[in-house]
């Protein structure tokens, strides 16, 4: 982690997006803190989002977590602090991301208050520990509630978005509501098989979206790989991305996109790739379908 936030930072990368859930903002925090006591980089030149875990989807919960993120990171503020996901899980240790049952079912917290919860994000936008609060995995039933009901707009939606799942009308809304996109899974997140070995859980079907014949004759033609193509489609849109990789030559080469554009054409094609193809949908987490806020029950 140490080496490919470091490489981050040397190739220009100034957007990190890390979660309480991945376990690895100790990590993060060492690097960052030595290219700021360094001087290498002002902590106003990055832009970090972090995330409220499940088991802290209660409104009395959201100080607490947020504290030990800053302190794992040793910032003393974030940018954008998300909620994870719209489903709580009751556990009282935090060490428990995701605690289950004897019958290895989630324990869930039925009660999870979405609009208490975001009230508890806007209090951490008064005290200064964030500067923007937003959410992730939101439906679109779900974030037109938090707009509706919110003292602080949320500034971001952070969703799976690939070309064979794009998301458009949900897109479409969030542009409705003055609401910034943020892009996961753009490349296929094939990782997630590594996370599956991990734990036992159930493998997981990844898109090859890679692969795809109408992304490799686009990247030929511009002597690019597919891994920019698919970044650059995304980018032209105006959705942020933020591609996942622990490998130092993929690290560069997702960040060099910014040197050619692509066509009309090029974009309707990749446009046409759309398949509403979810990947992610959280069932690692055994029951998760029965909770009143899970959030993949309706389209978008």
């Amino acid at each position: 982690m140490k080496s490919a936030v470091n490489c981050a930072l040397e190739t220009g990368y100034r957007n990190f997006d890390t979660a309480f859930d991945y376990e690895n903002e100790g990590p993060i925090g060492d690097v960052l803190n030595e290219w700021i006591k360094s001087k290498k980089v002002k902590r106003e030149e990055l832009f970090i989002t972090t995330k409220l875990p499940f088991i802290g989807n209660r409104a009395d919960k959201v100080e607490k977590f947020l504290q030990m993120s800053l302190e794992e990171l040793k910032l003393k503020y974030v940018d954008l602090f998300l909620i994870h996901f719209p489903v709580g899980l009751q556990c009282d240790d935090d060490d428990d991301l995701f605690p289950e049952d004897q019958n290895g079912k989630s324990v869930l917290d039925m009660n999870t208050d979405l609009v208490s919860l975001w009230q508890a994000m806007e209090a951490q936008v008064d005290a200064g520990r964030c500067k923007a609060i937003g959410v992730s995995n939101f439906n679109s039933k779900q974030l037109k509630k938090i707009v509706e009901a919110a003292r602080i707009k949320p500034s971001c939606l952070q969703v799976e978005i690939h070309a064979y799942f794009q998301q458009k009308p949900l897109r479409d809304l969030c542009s409705q509501l003055g609401v910034s996109v943020c892009a996961y899974g753009t490349l296929g997140s094939k990782g997630r098989l590594d996370f599956c070995h991990e734990y036992g859980t159930p493998q997981i079907s990844i898109p090859a979206v890679l692969v795809n014949q109408v992304v490799a004759d686009i990247a030929k033609a511009h002597s690019k790989t597919p891994a920019q193509i698919l970044l650059r489609h995304l980018i032209q849109q105006k959705v942020v991305v933020i591609p996942k990789s622990s490998s130092e030559s993929r690290i560069k080469e997702n960040f060099n996109v910014y040197d050619f554009v692509l066509s009309t054409q090029e974009m309707e094609a990749l446009n046409g790739l759309d398949q509403n193809l979810r990947s992610f949908t959280y069932s690692f987490l055994k029951g998760i379908e029965s909770h009143p806020e899970y959030p993949f029950k309706i389209p978008y």
